[in-house]
């Protein structure tokens, strides 16, 4: 019997999310991520991530977010860390545009409590918000942010309380099939375990190259604005909720205050694809103008002092889906990622999903629009 019945290659929130499932179910597992805990390389940090139903991306995921809120909670039990703030969502942009369009049939066809307002409505409720006048909102309550890194350490902290094995600073050289289930090849030996699940984002590619699926790594950049003294009230969870907004330059999206000021970001960035291991961490003046391009257009009161700024990963399939899936002609290996940019908030159930798969070789979660074979 190998020493391990899993094995799972990066520990980013997806990994971890995996980790504690499968220790939970009194599996013996070890996780192997070649960075510290809490590392800003990969694509699981930068403090806060968006959480909603209505989702414009496409409805069918809908199913999977009503299954991870409740998790997301039991994640806050069992750990007793705070993770999941509910501020409502607002989503702004034209009728017919691919965010408020998508965010109204997922939220019509699943019967999802929304509002629509128009711009002036809009403007009176969040006021903290400009917006053109063929503009609508739309408000969802369930909407909100979970905490990114306190999350990726309640994970891991559930998974080494269980009994799962932590193994970092230690990078993966090969992933191979071993009399029946595999062997994974680091710089400081070799692991021998049942299945392994490759979670390893930006890396997956140099980890798996057999992996049927052409896979983008693109840098974003995150940014902190200090708002204006006389509109700081304003910028409160209660007045600026999460927001999401669609505008002829692309989606941007932010967050009410906290202590680091408030966050703000435009989703795909530059769409700059890069090398993982070797790319500009820096931000620069050009990245801040693309963000402040929309606070100058649609927050005016946030177009001041850049508090603070990072760059991070969005590791992109073609069709914006995730991966969840077992590989072509190696069934002992099991693909979770990528998450195409959009994944941080299934958390909880990808990694209840990871773990059936590991264990039972199927779930009860319907995962087949994240197939591999939709590439083949």
């Amino acid at each position: 019997m190998p020493p391990f019945d899993v094995a799972i290659i990066g520990l980013g929130v997806m990994g971890s999310a995996a980790l504690a499932a499968l220790a939970r179910r009194g599996g013996r597992v070890v996780g192997i991520d070649r960075f510290t805990p809490g590392h800003d390389r990969g694509s699981s940090h930068g403090t806060t991530r968006i959480i909603r139903l209505g989702y414009f991306e496409h409805a069918s995921y809908v199913p999977l977010l009503r299954a991870a809120y409740p998790l997301w909670r039991e994640l806050e039990a069992q750990s007793g860390r705070s993770l999941l703030t509910v501020t409502g969502i607002l989503e702004m942009g034209a009728p017919d545009s691919d965010l408020v369009a998508g965010t109204l049939q997922s939220s019509r066809l699943h019967g999802l409590p929304h509002e629509i307002l128009d711009a002036p409505s809009l403007m009176r409720r969040f006021p903290a918000f400009r917006v053109p006048e063929n503009f609508i909102g739309v408000f969802q309550p369930d909407g909100g942010f979970v905490r990114a890194e306190p999350t990726v350490a309640a994970l891991q902290m559930i998974a080494h309380r269980a009994g799962a094995q932590l193994r970092t600073e230690e990078r993966v050289l090969a992933i191979e099939p071993h009399r029946g289930g595999v062997r994974v090849t680091t710089r400081r030996g070799e692991i021998v375990a049942g299945c392994a699940i490759v979670a390893a984002g930006p890396w997956l590619k140099s980890l798996l190259p057999q992996v049927p699926v052409p896979i983008r790594v693109t840098r974003q950049v995150l940014a902190w604005f200090e708002p204006a003294d006389h509109a700081r009230d304003g910028f409160v969870a209660e007045r600026f909720p999460v927001f999401l907004l669609q505008n002829r330059d692309g989606i941007f999206y932010g967050f009410p205050a906290d202590a680091g000021g408030v966050k703000v970001a435009k989703h795909h960035h530059l769409d700059e694809a890069v090398d993982p291991d070797h790319y500009d961490r820096a931000v620069s003046a050009a990245d801040e103008a693309i963000i402040r391009a929309a606070l100058k257009a649609h927050v005016q009161d946030l177009d001041r002092r850049l508090v603070a700024a990072q760059t991070c990963l969005y590791t992109m399939t073609p069709d914006g889906d995730f991966v969840l899936d077992r590989l072509p002609g190696c069934s002992e290996i099991i693909v979770a990622a990528p998450c195409s940019g959009h994944g941080f908030k299934f958390a909880p159930v990808i990694g209840e999903i990871l773990a059936d798969l590991a264990i039972a070789g199927r779930t009860d979660h319907d995962i087949s629009r994240f197939s591999l074979a939709r590439f083949q």
